[in-house]
């Protein structure tokens, strides 16, 4: 009995964090040390959320609700930014205007989205790009998801006392914050509730439509751009609230934009015409604005952080182009 390769694995346990993390900016050069605790966290969490939706053949609805799943376990549990006050506002003197029932909503907000698509969608798409053999398998066995189970648990303890416990009191010269009971069990039930829709939603049909409901592969780069860069908007209002536009606004427009965004790409995605050169573009635009947005605030870094963002993020459009060239080729017409 031969061995199951785990490449594909290996790749969306590196691929989830450098993408949502690095690539960015959120995780520089100076604290790099902080990748293996990401792996731990993000890596095993997006590759068991992979894994889930295979067995139960599952489509993208519940791979998303369980992405958003993913995300509440992090803000809410384990690093708890989105109901702990947060340190850089305090820091820079920055007032606080969504901060309401120990929530804070545009952070909060912003973060599922965020972590979602850019820790948990993209990496997995960019994944199955690059192993488009293995698409249709599972990429560890039952042992493997034990153990990754057992590493994102052990990850989520340990990045919770090195945030929560050590750098907030200690880098941020913040007081450590315990959050109400009331608070975390709140998060907990919607975890299970996330999670409990996602297997429901598992035997969702799958439509295909004519091919005219399909633009080309630059204009769905374009458009994952443009979703990204207004989903965006909720990150600038936390640190620019003199910004003329109430966050209550932002949060009544966020789900609209999330769902608009979501019925966009499913209609074109169920197309018969919707290629691997589609899935590579739209990949690619949604990695190159964050990427981009993520040098707003770079002025304060130190030079070699700067440095170190444009040498990556310059690898990862190589590396993308490289693949999206490859897709091309072995999608030519006569090629088989």
């Amino acid at each position: 009995m031969t061995s199951r390769p785990r490449t594909p694995a290996v790749t969306l346990l590196l691929l989830a964090p450098l993408v949502g993390e690095v690539l960015n900016g959120a995780t520089r050069l100076s604290y790099i040390f902080a990748f293996v605790p990401q792996i731990m966290v993000w890596g095993c969490g997006t590759l068991l959320i992979r894994e889930a939706a295979h067995r139960w053949k599952a489509g993208w609805p519940s791979t998303i609700l369980l992405g958003l799943a993913l995300s509440m376990i992090v803000e809410v549990l384990v690093l708890q930014t989105s109901i702990a006050p947060l340190p850089w506002l305090q820091m820079a003197s920055i007032p606080v205007h969504d901060r309401i029932w120990g929530v804070n909503w545009l952070w909060f907000v912003f973060m599922l989205g965020y972590e979602t698509v850019w820790i948990v969608l993209v990496p997995i798409l960019i994944t199955e790009l690059r192993f488009p053999d293995r698409r249709q398998e599972a990429w560890v066995g039952t042992r493997g998801l034990v153990i990754a189970a057992i590493v994102f648990v052990l990850g989520c303890i340990g990045l919770w006392a090195i945030w929560t416990q050590s750098t907030v009191p200690i880098a941020f010269k913040q007081p450590t914050y315990w959050p109400p009971l009331a608070t975390l069990l709140l998060g907990a039930v919607g975890i299970l509730l996330l999670a409990g829709a996602a297997y429901a939603l598992r035997t969702l049909p799958s439509r295909t439509t004519s091919s005219s409901s399909t633009p080309a592969p630059w204009i769905v780069a374009v458009t994952a751009m443009g979703l990204s860069v207004g989903w965006w908007g909720l990150i600038v209002l936390v640190f620019a609230p003199q910004l003329p536009v109430p966050f209550w606004i932002a949060l009544g427009v966020a789900p609209f934009w999330a769902m608009a965004a979501s019925f966009l790409l499913a209609r074109w995605s169920a197309s018969a015409a919707w290629t691997e050169r589609h899935r590579w573009a739209l990949a690619f635009g949604a990695l190159v604005i964050c990427m981009l947005l993520g040098y707003l605030g770079s002025s304060l870094w130190p030079r070699i952080d700067l440095a170190a963002k444009v040498v990556l993020n310059a690898l990862a459009v190589v590396w993308m182009l490289s693949l999206g060239r490859r897709i091309w080729r072995r999608t030519a017409p006569g090629t088989r």
